[in-house]
């Protein structure tokens, strides 16, 4: 195997870690918070209307699951490797 150059290796560690500390949402994240968003203001609309059924449900559905999860899911890009072969 070639023996990679200093250069190449400190911008493969700088890459690693711009990717490990940034924050930054795809669109399916962003998707996913504007959908969740919707979803509680349709709650909040409903519960104003006297709704007590239907109102609950809307606002635990974005507030307990489609919000974090658009925090949460992390999509890989296609151009990066898994983990097992960064270190090769």
């Amino acid at each position: 195997m070639a023996k990679q150059k200093k250069g190449e290796k400190r911008k493969q560690v700088q890459k690693k870690k711009r990717v490990e500390g940034s924050l930054v949402l795809g669109k399916r994240n962003v998707w996913l918070m504007m959908i969740g968003i919707v979803i509680i203001l349709l709650g909040y609309l409903l519960l104003g209307r006297g709704s007590i059924s239907a109102a609950p449900f809307l606002l635990v559905l974005g507030y307990c699951v489609l919000v974090p999860l658009s925090i949460m899911l992390w999509v890989r890009q296609p151009d990066e490797k898994p983990d097992s072969e960064m270190g090769e």
